[in-house]
């Protein structure tokens, strides 16, 4: 007790080590109460590490000890928000920001940002005008739907579309169709929420027509499908189709409406994964209202995008919601040029981050992790062994989570230290790596590491391992 009362004694006072501090706070502009909060965050850290017992080394000289402050402070200045390298193989990783946007949309967003522009002003009549035109004609072209309205997100999307359709209503639905998606997001729930009142029909694994038609009554206000992107029902089952649902809905003057979730204008199946509906083909099948996400397979900033009848969506508009979960310019700034370059499939693949990284072949992943290798194996071979295996990467974004993407990674095995003490070391890093573990060892994927990261992962690695 003694010998830990004499080392807190030892603990610095706050305000001498800030008159330190003065003139390197100074002349990295630093403001005060950052580097008060920095330099007393320090030393409450070896406070409690000596209360708690831990084995604790106490600075000596001055010096060290304001290198200590300056690396907290430092911490505290930099931003939350980081950019990381993601060695997880996941395209569309919802953790780590979901879909990476093209060049043309960056400098969009950056134009948005740097500039006043005409978000709701009509240069033709020099009047108010609408945010929504802005992209609006572009939606309708590519998925043939006759308006549209974007939100903030799908789950808005499917809140306001509710909401306004079904409120004080019903609305039936598949028990097969009750998804849950990421961060708790339940069907039943938004729905409760937007004030519908949920009447499942069916089972499971089986609905069929007559399930929805025996459920109608006058309290029906809608039929809803969900697309079940984040799971599947194998074995004895079945469904009702989206044109089916839809010659019911016209016999009983009811308007049917999709969830397609994740959402795609691309035929999937040309990357080699089973064919999943795009919104053109629900369009065309004569549903009401459609709602997709803009941020998943569309390869765009956070968004929800309702498409379908104009006037279905025209009622969605003027909603009072709509003011509260309205996107901003930033969103349709890089929303529209995302989608503009869906007027041309081969433009679209060549410059669309997340469709690129979908049909990336194996071959062209190989060679990214082989790039990796003749830059940084022989200089760490003797604290790291890396070698490369063939892996399988993931969609991500709750599309398709039992179909794999063949890839390449690069394997680590470090001597003297444990995959999980790697895995969160490479976390701390100056440009944060993001792994994944497979067999006691720690996997970089390449089919999620950019040409451009390889360099910087290399010397990071090289760093870590010196």
């Amino acid at each position: 007790m003694k010998d830990k009362n004499k080392l807190l004694r030892m603990l610095p006072k706050v305000d001498e080590c800030l008159a330190r501090l003065e003139s390197y706070v100074e002349e990295y502009e630093i403001p005060l109460r950052v580097a008060k909060k920095g330099v007393q965050q320090a030393v409450e850290q070896l406070r409690n590490r000596l209360l708690n017992d831990e084995q604790v080394h106490i600075p000596k000289s001055q010096a060290e000890w304001d290198e200590i402050f300056k690396r907290q402070i430092g911490l505290l200045m930099d931003s939350n928000l980081k950019r990381v390298i993601n060695g997880t193989g996941i395209v569309v990783h919802t953790n780590l920001g979901r879909s990476l946007l093209p060049d043309h949309s960056i400098r969009q967003l950056s134009m948005a940002g740097a500039c006043y522009t005409n978000l709701e002003f009509n240069l033709k009549t020099g009047k108010r005008g609408s945010r929504y035109s802005l992209v609006e004609e572009v939606i309708c072209d590519l998925t043939g739907a006759e308006a549209a309205l974007v939100v903030n997100n799908n789950a808005a999307a499917v809140l306001i579309s509710l909401d306004t359709l079904a409120r004080d209503r019903e609305v039936i639905i598949s028990r097969g169709q009750l998804v849950e998606i990421g961060g708790s997001f339940r069907i039943p729930d938004v729905m409760k929420k937007s004030g519908a009142a949920l009447v499942e029909v069916g089972a499971t694994n089986r609905t069929h027509l007559y399930d929805y038609e025996q459920a109608i009554s006058d309290s029906t206000a809608l039929l809803l499908r969900v697309h079940t992107s984040n799971f599947r029902i194998i074995g004895f089952t079945s469904q009702v189709s989206a044109e089916e649902l839809v010659g019911l809905g016209n016999k009983y003057e009811l308007p049917v409406m999709e969830d397609l979730g994740s959402g795609s204008f691309t035929d999937l199946s040309t990357f080699g994964l089973p064919p999943e509906p795009t919104v053109q083909e629900v369009v065309k099948s004569g549903v009401d209202v459609v709602v997709f996400s803009g941020d998943k397979l569309l390869g765009g900033p956070q968004s929800g995008i309702i498409v379908g009848k104009e006037k279905i969506i025209s009622r969605i508009k003027k909603n009072p919601l709509n003011r509260a979960l309205r996107i901003d310019k930033f969103t349709l700034a890089s929303l529209e040029s995302v989608l503009r370059d869906y007027y041309d499939p081969e433009k679209v693949m060549k410059k669309n981050q997340t469709l690129r990284m979908i049909s990336d072949p194996p071959e062209i992943i190989k060679k990214r992790a082989q790039r990796l290798m003749r830059r940084t194996r022989r200089k760490i071979e003797d604290r790291c062994a890396l070698s490369m295996v063939s892996t399988i990467s993931r969609v991500g974004g709750g599309a398709l989570p039992e179909y794999g993407l063949a890839s390449w990674a690069v394997e680590l095995n470090p001597g003297g230290t444990t995959v999980s003490k790697l895995e969160k070391d490479f976390r701390a890093l100056p440009v944060p790596v993001i792994g994944r573990i497979e067999n006691e060892r720690l996997l970089i994927d390449f089919r999620t590491v950019l040409d451009g990261e390889i360099p910087e992962l290399s010397t990071q690695l090289i760093n870590y391992f010196s």
